[in-house]
């Protein structure tokens, strides 16, 4: 049998995904990243590697997110893309005809337009996490609340309540000032979530040309609250896929098993790499006024990979 394996490493959650021949997932992981990439994917290598059938073997990697390239190097990728190309791709196979994709993640957010299965326009968000999954986990531990549960109680809601939501610091300033005037916890949750999509409309899809159908992926596509929030505020059905957490992996790996079919061979460096030494270094370059950080990595002591700096100067032969 064969196998192909998509990773994601973003800056929460770490996702390895294996799809067969048939492009169906044989299974997949959803790892907390807790600053570790390096650790957290040679730890998902040695899961995958117990969960997967004994006679399957990878035929190809593709690695995404923005830990892409150093996951590269740990399991010797045949293709390294960005989240916008590999979302695309996932969120086109399940579900085809997809015109509007919504993204939120643990520390980011984005949304995709796609026409006839290309992308036309996505943007993301910049600098604040205001709506993004870490936020929401905070306010659940604030309340005390597991966060599975949050999007629940948000349906619960018999009253409305207006929640600040421009700023995560405000939200959660709002949210005291409400629960202090004697609001419920789910009319409170359910103001939250419909504050953060306007937040999300009004800022990361503002001007985008938003179509049905939509797809709503991310680790914070489980909150049912913030799903009801988007199909009320667009007026339209929104679809959460059977992957939604792990949609990056996902397309890599369909990404992987395209690379592959061209070249015949892959650069998978096996289920080995999950147990070498693996040492990310860097330094700044003072040869021009660019002054490029230059990140290096070193496998066993010896260099490996490097990357960041803009001219070739640095380029391994």
């Amino acid at each position: 049998m064969n196998g192909y394996l998509g990773i994601d490493v973003g800056s929460v959650s770490t996702n390895l995904v294996v799809i067969n021949e048939e492009q169906n997932v044989i299974t997949n992981l959803y790892l907390r990243t807790k600053g570790e990439p390096i650790k957290v994917v040679q730890q998902g290598l040695q899961d995958l590697k117990e969960e997967i059938p004994a006679d399957l073997e990878i035929k190809g990697v593709g690695t995404t997110g923005s830990g892409r390239k150093l996951a590269s190097v740990i399991v010797g990728a045949d293709i390294v893309k960005n989240e916008i190309t590999t979302h695309a791709i996932a969120s086109s196979h399940q579900v085809p005809d997809v015109r509007t994709i919504l993204e939120i993640g643990g520390q980011d957010s984005k949304i995709i337009i796609l026409r006839d299965g290309i992308v036309v326009d996505f943007a993301m968000n910049t600098v604040c996490a205001a709506g993004t999954g870490s936020f929401l986990d905070q306010q659940a531990g604030r309340l005390q609340i597991p966060i599975e549960e949050f999007g629940d109680l948000a349906l619960k809601s018999e009253n409305d309540v207006r929640i600040a939501g421009r700023c995560s610091v405000f939200a959660e300033s709002d949210m005291i000032h409400k629960q202090q005037l004697g609001h419920s916890v789910e009319d409170i949750i359910n103001g939250l979530c419909q504050a953060l999509v306007r937040n999300y409309l009004n800022n990361i899809g503002k001007g985008k040309d938003i179509l049905g159908p939509i797809v709503f992926q991310g680790g914070v596509a489980a909150n049912k609250g913030i799903k009801a929030a988007f199909a009320e505020a667009l007026d339209t059905e929104i679809i959460v896929p059977e992957n939604y957490d792990v949609m990056g992996a996902l397309g890599s790996a369909l990404l992987a098993q395209q690379k592959v079919a061209k070249t015949g061979t892959t650069n998978f460096k096996g289920w080995d790499s999950a147990s070498l030494d693996y040492q990310p270094s860097s330094f700044e370059c003072e040869s021009c006024t660019n002054r490029c950080e230059v990140i290096e990595i070193y496998v066993e002591e010896e260099l490996a990979a490097r990357w960041g700096h803009r001219c070739h100067k640095w380029d391994m032969v």
